[in-house]
């Protein structure tokens, strides 16, 4: 069995920046060695409401679809050009200051990078 190196990051709906509130929404998982790079999502609106009443869960969803649409490597309509996996990875673990922001980079090793991008957004968003 061949074991690859990743790294992940959860993506987390912040609605109020200042409060520092916030709720799971995605796992992107990176592997350079099993070329994977993927971002998978799964939003509660009902929690995300509960959090903030105001809040757009459309736009949210729309932002997460950008970050799946950027881990396929696909350009233009706001998204970046970016070539390589990693430098795309490198582009969803940024800082930023919206309401969908990357959580800390971690890692581990896996054999199978698809299965491990589904257990992790089982365990650590739904």
């Amino acid at each position: 069995m061949t074991l690859f190196p990743y790294q992940y990051v959860v993506l987390r709906c912040m609605p109020r920046v200042e409060r520092e509130e916030f709720v799971n929404v995605g796992v992107a998982l990176y592997s350079q060695q099993a070329d994977f790079l993927r971002c998978a999502q799964a939003v509660d609106a009902d929690r995300l409401r509960a959090l903030a009443p105001a809040l757009d869960i459309d736009a949210v969803c729309a932002s997460l679809t950008t970050i799946e649409e950027v881990c396929r490597g696909e350009t233009g309509g706001g998204r970046p050009t970016l070539e390589t996996p990693g430098k795309r990875f490198g582009w969803i673990t940024a800082p930023r200051s919206t309401v969908v922001q990357p959580g800390p980079v971690h890692g581990g090793l896996t054999d199978d990078p698809e299965r491990t991008l589904e257990d992790l957004l089982d365990r650590l968003v739904r």
